[in-house]
């Protein structure tokens, strides 16, 4: 009999302590992504080699100013557009943005 626990204890112990895991009513949780985490592992393989892409242009880009003593247009533009792809990359990886980046979106394009 010492173990039972008085009736009066056990309401009072329910009111006083509030359930962490309760959400209010009005609150809708939605599911966990799934298949968004799968594009990101995706999305995150392909922009470590993005990054090291624009690392290796970035040194030729040294290199042509070291011979010709002036910057490559051309490389410099692709160096930007990648640059861009890359934010459009993590972004997405951060959930900061929504839209899918190349390939399933558009490729950017720097003006």
């Amino acid at each position: 009999m010492s173990d039972q626990i008085p009736p009066n204890d056990t309401a009072h112990n329910a009111q006083s302590d509030p359930q962490p895991d309760a959400q209010p009513t009005g609150e809708h949780r939605s599911p966990f992504p799934a298949i968004r985490l799968l594009y990101a592992i995706g999305f995150g393989i392909v922009a470590w080699f993005v990054f090291w892409i624009t690392l290796v242009l970035a040194l030729a880009q040294f290199v042509v100013v070291a011979i010709n003593g002036r910057e490559n247009e051309e490389l410099k533009q692709f160096s930007l557009n990648l640059i861009q792809y890359l934010w459009e990359l993590l972004a997405f990886i951060a959930f900061v943005r929504n839209d899918q980046p190349f390939p399933i979106g558009p490729f950017p394009k720097v003006s």
